[in-house]
């Protein structure tokens, strides 16, 4: 241990008022014992002997302090001083050059936090809004944990980040606190920023507990890629989380189906008007109308289509309405 010519002399000074006060506690435990006893010679030998303590102590006190004030001084007169080496860590402000590395300021200038925008309410689905409810400024949506499935309690069921095909039902649940019944809340789901989903409504729920919005797509349209879900209450957003989705979708099936249609032609009406003598015979029209067609089966909507077309046969031919004109006899 090298200690120096100060040290020394401190740590000297302390060890000696430690030993003067171990004297002083003996010469104390002397005195008391002394007077417990009732034999005079013993007596004054042992009070001789704490009263010796007591002037030893009081020597040591005073060299303490004679150390402490001189020694130091006079061992510089006898020892010259030599530079210590404790200047040379002082050579440590070249280490201080590492200030160059607080021109790590230069990535300071984190311009990513200029591209973290705050998410907006698109105006075309702020127009349907519906509660006319003020939202309270406190309240608040958690981080947003992504499942397939819940809980009862809203709870997320293996909550992931990462989910693979085939996919139906993917839910984002949240907690939240100080929510207002009817304020207008709303959730958009985006794949890769292109808006896939969203639903917007009146909250009906608790003020606080736990909430999921949900979003059921047909398996083939859960495409591969990166997902983002973004809470609003009002036109203030509240909260996002992001998922990802991986392997192909499925591809859609098609099932052809047949159309049957069925056309159905009734025979022509005709129409005769009896003669009255004495009076104007009226035209005697003979007419033939065809009815609407009356189509039967259901109709597909997938592609490939079969059509079949069963008519009955042959379709009369309308013959041009014959008129026939009477003459009055007076």
């Amino acid at each position: 241990m090298n200690l120096d010519i100060e040290t020394t002399v401190r740590t000297i000074f302390f060890m000696l008022l430690a030993a003067a006060g171990v004297l002083v506690v003996m010469a104390v435990r002397i005195f008391r014992e002394a007077g417990r006893l009732r034999f005079f010679l013993k007596k004054r030998a042992l009070l001789s002997q704490a009263w010796r303590l007591i002037f030893i102590a009081i020597l040591v006190i005073v060299g303490a302090f004679l150390i402490n004030g001189y020694a130091e001084p006079v061992t510089y007169k006898v020892f010259e001083p030599s530079p210590t080496a404790s200047l040379t860590p002082t050579i440590t402000q070249t280490a201080t050059v590492t200030q160059t590395p607080t021109s790590t300021q230069t990535p300071t200038v984190t311009a990513t936090l200029e591209f973290t925008v705050t998410p907006e309410m698109p105006l075309i689905i702020s127009q349907e809004f519906t509660s006319q409810i003020t939202p309270n400024p406190n309240a608040v949506f958690s981080t947003l944990s992504f499942a397939r499935s819940l809980t009862e309690d809203y709870l997320p069921i293996d909550a992931a980040d990462t989910f693979e095909n085939p996919i139906e039902t993917i839910y984002a649940s949240f907690s939240y606190d100080s929510m207002s019944v009817g304020t207008q809340w709303t959730a958009m789901w985006y794949r890769d920023g292109e808006l896939i989903y969203y639903e917007t409504k009146p909250w009906n729920g608790a003020s606080g507990g736990y909430g999921y919005s949900d979003c059921t797509l047909p398996a083939e349209n859960w495409l591969p890629g990166n997902y983002e879900v973004q809470m609003f209450i009002g036109e203030q957003w509240k909260s996002s989380g992001t998922f990802e989705i991986t392997g192909e979708a499925p591809t859609p099936t098609m099932t052809p189906t047949l159309t049957a249609t069925l056309t159905l032609t009734p025979a022509p009406s005709s129409t005769v008007t009896p003669t009255v003598p004495g009076t104007a015979i009226p035209t005697a029209t003979s007419t033939a109308t065809p009815a609407p067609s009356q189509t039967a089966g259901p109709t597909a909507t997938s592609a490939p289509t079969r059509t079949m077309t069963p008519t009955k046969s042959p379709t009369p031919t309308l013959v041009p309405t014959a008129t026939r004109r009477s003459t009055i006899f007076r």
